[in-house]
């Protein structure tokens, strides 16, 4: 899969394959070029690896639209080294939320990896999920990752929707094409965003200087199109409880816009929000901060809410969850520090 849709990632990246164009080779387009010669793979597969720097001819990165030549060197590389894609079983306890024949909706904990990938090999939402689960379906290209449509990062807690069937399987990921699917999520940021409520419309993209983070391209000249719906909750002078609703669902979207608005996630380390952002310089302040860091060691993100069409039924299904239990005791630390402050 030639996406960065997946897992946080590593700087290194591994060769996984490459391809020789030969000596009476014609011009074509690169995607064309790969499509013939790598299994279960699309065009838009394709044409995002390009432009996340995954394909590289002749040891550069190029553009989607680059002609191959005769000789050219084609390598595909991804951020976990090649890897057999049986997933073993573990048997780990899931919650679920909902369950009939053609799906199920999980609460995720955070702290538990989606997939199998790169230096997280087991634990994951997949080893639990063909543990308790026979014969889940698996998207063309997505090998290793059975009954998985979508999902949120590591450290992020909340709700995924899991295909049991093919059937569920294509009707859902067609609802997440066409970004028909309703996504709400709860987030501690640093400040107060003004306004209140807003739409943050601006691409997102690897960084250009570090692979592992996401990071806005106003002038949209790199990234992909992205889009945030935010809305305050609760004022906490320092803080707020904001929810953002996903338009679209690139990698690290809310994180990486938020933090383009000047509110990073609450402690989140990767995109600064694990400084003391916003307050006062007395060394209380930021030994009370410490302590909510200690509360909560992780971003404050969480999926609350998940909504799609049935893909049997046809009928509308829209789940709702509680914000964990590391997220409301900050909140009420917060709470409890502007009161009496």
């Amino acid at each position: 899969m030639l996406t960065s849709d997946l897992e946080e990632q590593d700087d290194e990246l591994f060769e996984h394959h490459r391809i020789v164009a030969d000596p009476r080779q014609s011009l074509v387009r690169i995607d064309k070029f790969l499509m013939d010669r790598l299994p279960n793979v699309t065009r838009t597969k394709l044409q995002d690896g390009i432009r996340d720097g995954f394909v590289r001819v002749n040891e550069k990165t190029i553009k989607p639209n680059y002609k191959i030549h005769p000789n050219d060197v084609v390598t595909v590389s991804l951020p976990e080294p090649p890897r057999d894609t049986d997933v073993k079983p573990e048997n780990i306890p899931l919650t679920i939320v909902f369950e009939d024949a053609h799906l199920l909706v999980i609460n995720k904990p955070a702290g538990m990896v989606v997939h199998p990938a790169y230096q997280n090999w087991s634990g994951t939402l997949v080893n639990a999920l063909t543990y308790h689960f026979q014969n889940l379906p698996q998207m063309p290209g997505n090998d290793g990752r059975p009954g998985l449509v979508h999902r949120i990062d590591k450290d992020t807690s909340g709700l995924l929707v899991i295909a049991k069937s093919e059937t569920a399987m294509t009707a859902l990921a067609k609802q997440f094409f066409d970004h028909t699917i309703e996504r709400t999520y709860q987030a501690i940021v640093w400040g107060i965003p003004e306004p209140a409520e807003g739409t943050i419309n601006v691409h997102v993209g690897r960084s250009l200087k570090d692979r592992r983070v996401t990071t806005a391209f106003p002038e949209g000249d790199f990234g992909r199109h992205a889009i945030t719906h935010y809305r305050l909750l609760q004022d906490y002078r320092y803080v707020s409880l904001v929810e953002c609703r996903l338009e679209t669902g690139r990698t690290h979207q809310i994180r990486a816009h938020m933090k383009y608005l000047g509110h990073p996630l609450f402690n989140d380390e990767m995109y600064g929000g694990s400084d003391v952002v916003k307050g006062t310089v007395f060394s209380k302040y930021k030994q009370f901060v410490e302590n909510c860091f200690k509360m909560l060691p992780r971003q404050a993100l969480h999926a609350k809410t998940l909504g799609f069409v049935h893909p049997a039924t046809g009928a509308f299904m829209k789940f709702d969850s509680e914000l964990p239990e590391d997220m409301k005791q900050v909140l009420d630390k917060w709470e409890h520090y502007v009161k009496y402050t």
